[in-house]
């Protein structure tokens, strides 16, 4: 038993079952015993990697996303760029360096939404220049250029399941002297069918409008890269997934010591924001997204360039570092480096169509690059 599921099974004894949105967020935000608060969950040591761990190019393009969307603003100055769930800083920091000759630098001031102890003591390594905060409404007033890539699939999601002709809350419980699933009490949601499962994240729409609302009154962009799809059907499944050693896990398991996340609802988020004011662009796969940006001529250049510091035959123990990071399989020569990392990113068998990728405006702004 972890010591988290001990906390949670006083919690269910004194009070009874709790919501899945209750025990996601303890699972992965308890302060001492939280998924999130006590590791580095990243890469080959880790339980998973995010596109920016796989290779420089995903972070790069952002970045001119981010100069270019920016520019198309007016170029404001000051300008707030801020990461939601950084991780290690990698995108951040991949950005940064491609920007560095595009102006963004002098207007921007980088901002990281942390809540991860360890991870945000990585970040200030590897981005002494930024300011880090624990929530989005920390950030200061003014333009917003905000990313968020992978971070909404971990906030918590609420669920119910059609039974006898009704929506049912799904709580957890104790049963059998195990964690196990349960139903509660009513739940809302549309007609659908007998053991249909419905999700929905009020976490999630909460900060969407924030963002819509800070976009609406200041100005500025945000682009949200995750997996889920823009409209779920009303009795859409289970998503809730466990990542505990790279692996699938059981989420009731070993509360505290795996990733859980759920899919993201992309319709939900986009309505949440242009109800508070922002306007929503077509939803579109990463695939597509970094396509347009220029993914192709990018991973070229870098395969001419590792080709080149290669040369004949090296031997594997001189060859630089690949292009290719954590999590991209066995080591690889530099060139097949670059070719996996950009099919890793962009083949619909990988991450080019589960993940999407939505783009938030101000109302009156531009149609951003790449959607």
């Amino acid at each position: 038993m972890t010591p988290l599921e001990a906390s949670i099974r006083r919690r269910i004894a004194q009070a009874g079952p709790m919501p899945v949105a209750e025990y996601m967020a303890l699972c992965l935000g308890h302060p001492e015993h939280g998924y999130y608060r006590t590791r580095d969950p990243l890469g080959r040591g880790g339980d998973f990697v995010t596109a920016p761990e796989v290779s420089q190019m995903f972070g790069e393009l952002i970045g001119l996303w981010l100069a270019e969307t920016w520019r198309g603003m007016g170029a404001p100055s000051p300008v707030v760029m801020a990461e939601l769930g950084p991780g290690r800083g990698t995108l951040m920091a991949d950005a940064l360096r491609a920007t560095a000759r595009t102006g963004l630098h002098e207007a921007a001031r980088p901002w990281l939404i942390e809540t991860s102890p360890v991870l945000r003591a990585e970040q200030a390594r590897r981005l002494p220049g930024a300011t880090s905060a624990e929530r989005v409404q920390d950030l200061p007033d003014g333009p917003l250029l905000l990313v968020a890539n992978e971070f909404f699939d971990a906030l918590p999601v609420r669920q119910a399941v059609m039974k006898g002709g009704r929506w049912r809350e799904r709580v957890v419980g104790i049963e059998a002297g195990r964690l196990t699933f349960g139903l509660a009490g009513a739940a809302p949601g549309p007609p659908a069918p007998e053991g249909a499962v419905r999700e929905w994240s009020p976490a999630s729409e909460a900060v969407a409008a924030w963002i819509g609302s800070r976009l609406a009154e200041a100005g500025g962009a945000a682009l949200i890269v995750d997996y889920g799809a823009e409209a779920p059907a009303a009795g859409g499944g289970d998503t809730l997934q466990a990542l505990r050693g790279g692996a699938f896990d059981d989420p009731l398991a070993a509360p505290g010591e795996a990733d859980l996340t759920a899919h993201v609802d992309f319709g939900a988020l986009a309505r949440a924001a242009v109800r508070a004011g922002a306007r929503s662009w077509p939803l579109t796969t990463q695939g597509a997204f970094l396509e347009r940006l220029g993914i192709v001529e990018r991973a070229r250049a870098l395969a001419r360039a590792a080709a080149a510091r290669s040369g004949p035959a090296p031997s594997r123990t001189a060859r630089p570092p690949s292009p290719a990071r954590d999590g991209a399989g066995p080591e690889l020569d530099p060139v097949e480096a670059v070719v996996a990392a950009h099919r890793r990113l962009t083949h619909p068998e990988a991450m080019g169509t589960l993940f999407k990728v939505l783009a938030l405006t101000a109302p009156d702004a531009p149609r951003p690059p790449g959607v």
